[in-house]
């Protein structure tokens, strides 16, 4: 209680030869800071447990409505990034969701931290993470730490014993050769903790999570595989990591985010993934579905080609996902959702169009139509539409 004190004296000196701009941002900062004490305390002793989310508390109540762009490690460390920056600047945009830890499991910047040199294997994708995080700063971005969990080729090949290993020893691989990590380790959880607060001392303001789950079709294979289980269903241990991760994330000041499947909103839970939209979407910060078009098979939400039909499927897969959220009432997250900035071509001829400002717009359309005011772009490449009004 100390520090409140000295807090508050602090600001209220600041605040005496500004009155009005600093009272507004001293305001701020103790709500802020007293939103962040709430949750320390609230969650201090209290066990993770899948069946008992603890109450939300925004711990970044200050946050802007988010309208960004993904941005691979090897954009923010090169040239492509003044582009990027640009784009932001001259438009309604104002946020990143940056690779910190990519598909492969690479963390994306050199590290001094013993923990993440021990279990990772840090790359120069981005040579000045430093650097970087001055420019968003200077350029009025806000940064999101996107971190690959759950799919995690590099622990997998150096931890053997935190993967799925097939009969005759060798690490188990889907048909991309990619390796998964086990969501029932808890030591799993706390390397992935650890490079989110990580990410956090450089200055991010939330942490997506990607990837939190099993690997797809896990239900064919779980008995055939080995590796540590506990007694928790695969449900239970992907939403728990995620409880576990927010109550480590939350006094920092920090939002948790989640990448889910956008169908899945629409489904019973994917047990065999141990993906279930309402057990996640009650222990993080916010839910993002990647709601794009061509994820959609032929007749979702009454399209023939729902890539064809980017306004009705954006709003058909919204009216589901607050149908599904409803009975979360305050538990529920701020939705903001992944749509689409790319074209689909290997969907096949008839089946797909070339994507460009008027889909993208229709998108948008339908997300304002359904009183959503935050989402995030993707393309892999990072090229973005041109002439996109964003709001």
């Amino acid at each position: 209680m100390n520090i409140i004190w000295a807090l508050l004296m602090i600001l209220g000196s600041s605040a005496a030869h500004h009155p009005q701009n600093d009272n507004q941002q001293a305001a701020k900062i103790i709500e802020s800071y007293f939103h962040s004490a709430i949750i320390a305390s609230q969650q201090k002793d209290v066990a993770v447990s899948a069946d008992h989310p603890p109450v939300k508390v925004d711990p970044q109540v200050n946050a802007p409505k988010v309208r960004g762009i993904y941005v691979t490690a090897y954009s923010a460390g090169g040239s492509r990034m003044e582009q990027l920056l640009d784009l932001v600047d001259e438009t309604d945009l104002n946020a990143m969701v940056i690779d910190i830890k990519d598909d492969a499991g690479y963390i994306t910047y050199k590290t001094d931290n013993p923990d993440l040199i021990k279990n990772g294997n840090p790359q120069p994708f981005i040579r000045d993470i430093h650097g970087l995080m001055d420019r968003l700063k200077q350029h009025q971005v806000y940064p999101i730490a996107r971190i690959v969990v759950f799919k995690d080729t590099v622990l997998a090949k150096k931890r053997p014993d935190l993967s799925f290993v097939n009969q005759d020893g060798t690490i188990w691989k889907n048909g991309k050769g990619d390796s998964f990590v086990d969501p029932f380790s808890k030591e799993v959880w706390d390397y992935n903790v650890e490079i989110a607060k990580e990410a956090a001392k450089l200055g991010f303001k939330e942490i997506q999570f990607d990837y939190v789950r099993f690997p797809e079709g896990f239900e064919k294979r779980a008995d055939s595989l080995k590796y540590y289980k506990n007694e928790k269903s695969r449900v239970d241990a992907v939403a728990e990591f995620v409880q576990y991760a927010r109550k480590q994330m939350a006094p920092l000041g920090i939002r948790v985010s989640v990448d889910i499947f956008g169908y899945a909103a629409s489904v019973p839970a994917a047990e065999g993934i141990g993906q279930d939209f309402n057990k996640i979407s009650e222990n993080v910060d916010v839910i993002s579905p990647m709601v794009y078009p061509s994820h959609y098979t032929q007749g979702w939400f009454g399209a023939k080609d729902p890539d064809k039909e980017p306004y009705r499927t954006i709003k058909g897969s919204m009216t589901d996902t607050f149908k599904k959220l409803d009975p979360l009432a305050d538990q529920k997250p701020i939705v903001r959702p992944w749509i689409q900035d790319f074209t689909a071509s290997w969907l096949g001829s008839g089946h797909y169009v070339k994507y460009g400002k008027d889909q993208v717009q229709e998108q948008i359309r339908a997300l304002k139509e359904m009183h959503v005011d935050e989402f995030l772009l993707w393309n892999a490449t990072n090229r973005y539409t041109q002439g996109v009004a964003y709001k």
